[in-house]
C-alpha cells in the first residue's frame, strides 16, 4: 500500500494561477523570552507576540507571459489536499507580498524564479 501526500500547490495572483514547484512556509510565533533578575539566575517566562508567515516559493517561468514578480502584492497561496474525501484541510496564505526575487537557469533548459515574501494570514479550510 502506498502513502498519499498533500496535493497541488497553487499560487494565484489577480486571478491568474502560477505554476509552483516548491514552497517553504515558515511561521514565527513572535514569542520572546523574558529575562528577569531573580535568585535562580535563569529566565522564568515568555511574552506572546505577533505571528508572522514567511514563505519561499519556487515557480516555473511561463513562456510567452511576462510576470513582474517583484510587483506581486496581495497574492493567495493555497496547498490543496490530493483527495477531497480525506480529513486534510486546504491551507491558504492570504495577502502574500513579495520581498525578494532571484532567477535560476540550469542545464536542463529550465528557467525558474525563487521568490521570498510574507503573508498576513494563514487559514485552514
Amino acid at each position: 500500500m502506498s502513502d498519499e501526500y498533500v496535493g497541488p500547490i497553487v499560487l494565484e495572483v489577480n486571478g491568474t494561477e502560477i505554476e509552483v514547484t516548491r514552497v517553504n512556509p515558515t511561521v514565527d510565533t513572535g514569542r520572546k523570552l523574558v529575562k528577569t533578575m531573580n535568585s535562580t539566575g535563569r529566565a522564568r517566562g515568555h511574552v506572546n507576540g505577533i505571528a508572522t508567515y514567511n514563505l519561499t516559493v519556487e515557480a516555473v517561468k511561463p513562456k510567452g507571459r511576462t510576470i513582474i514578480w517583484e510587483n506581486i502584492t496581495d497574492g493567495k497561496l493555497s496547498l490543496y489536499p490530493e483527495d477531497d474525501r480525506s480529513s486534510d484541510k486546504t491551507i491558504t496564505y492570504q495577502n502574500f507580498t513579495v520581498q525578494t526575487v532571484s532567477d535560476e537557469y540550469n542545464v536542463d533548459n529550465e528557467a525558474r524564479v525563487t521568490i521570498t515574501g510574507f503573508a498576513l494570514n494563514r487559514i485552514e479550510e
